[in-house]
């Protein structure tokens, strides 16, 4: 019996991972759940937004479905030392997973290209995957400091780095329309020399059905919003990617649209990319549907269910037509679309 642990974490994260749950055992009902805490909640258990206990429930987890974490600014959790924040405990948990490689879909649904701040004509049948490599780079070098009115960081990548994470960009281009654009600095960047030499180095042994193009980092900033069409799937180190995703992230019209996958070397980590909205949680109206779409790719990356995953895709893109959240400039409620999305999965035609 496949485990899933489920973090519901902070602020909204608890409504939103209730419901991807409540999808995921209507799909798939064998599937064993097992609750704990991460973020602010863990610290106000704990003492540790990333507690012991949790770290130990990962070792037996199949996958792990994540809520969100943090508070509002004014929390008293930002004021905390450095590691003992929510944020850390994130960061923590997906260096613990050994997640490498983030998966983000960019994917305008049908119908709902007016949701978008692009022409409709440039949003109509965008789908991006953007592969973000995780662990490593600008954000966890350990060759940092602040020294009076001076401050440095390193941006740093080793071969393998740069090849574990390109592979999955491959593999996913396999399954997708077989494109790959790299993504780097390479003009004016060591590290982006490395970068591309090693994926170019990589496509051309392993994946030559694939086919690779390198574009600069500020190209493809201009471009993704300008042309999104003329990309497939994305490849990029940590900070660039971070920056992409999240420009990306407007495309479809609404964050709350936006799941995401975190795979590496143990259990994979599932998570909407919102993040806690602490102004609307507890009020039953956040909108759901990056969860239950991060419950999909758990389904698919993580369990390896490609079609239970596709049947609550194609259950999600049904219940934001018929009934879209209010974010979405509609009236359902958290609870009234995840009954839309239960209805539709019982429905034959959807099966």
């Amino acid at each position: 019996m496949p485990k899933v642990v489920t973090l519901p974490g902070d602020g909204i994260g608890p409504e939103v991972t209730a419901a991807a749950v409540e999808v995921l055992r209507e799909v798939a009902p064998d599937l064993k759940f097992e609750e704990h805490a991460i973020g602010g909640a863990a610290y106000e258990q704990y003492g540790d937004p990333f507690p012991q206990v949790t770290r130990d429930a990962l070792q037996h987890a199949d996958a792990v479905l994540l809520g969100t974490v943090g508070g509002p600014q004014n929390s008293p959790w930002n004021s905390l030392p450095r590691h003992l924040r929510p944020e850390s405990g994130l960061l923590a948990l997906r260096k613990a997973l050994g997640c490498y490689a983030n998966l983000r879909p960019v994917r305008v649904q049908p119908g709902l290209e007016h949701l978008s701040p692009l022409k409709p004509e440039l949003a109509r049948g965008v789908d991006i995957l953007i592969v973000r490599e995780l662990l490593g780079g600008i954000y966890f070098d350990g060759d940092r400091q602040i020294e009076g009115d001076t401050a440095y960081n390193t941006m740093r990548y080793t071969t393998p780095e740069v090849e574990r994470v390109a592979k999955v960009a491959f593999w996913a281009a396999e399954q997708r329309r077989g494109r790959v654009t790299s993504v780097d600095k390479a003009n004016v960047l060591e590290v982006s020399e490395l970068w591309r030499r090693d994926v170019q180095a990589l496509r051309d042994r392993e994946y030559r059905n694939v086919h690779l193009n390198h574009e600069y980092v500020d190209s493809v900033a201009m471009l993704i919003v300008a042309n999104p069409s003329r990309y497939d799937v994305i490849v990029t180190e940590n900070l660039f990617g971070d920056i992409l995703s999240d420009l990306a992230a407007v495309i479809p019209g609404s964050l709350g649209l936006m799941p995401s996958a975190s795979l590496g070397d143990g259990p994979g980590l599932f998570e909407p990319i919102h993040g806690s909205a602490p102004d609307i949680a507890g009020q039953g109206i956040a909108n759901p549907a990056a969860a239950i779409m991060s419950a999909a790719m758990l389904l698919r990356h993580g369990l390896d269910r490609p079609v239970a995953a596709n049947q609550v895709e194609r259950a999600v893109a049904l219940a934001l037509r018929a009934h879209p959240t209010r974010d979405l400039g509609g009236k359902a409620d958290t609870r009234t679309f995840t009954h839309a999305v239960l209805d539709a999965v019982a429905s034959p035609s959807v099966g």
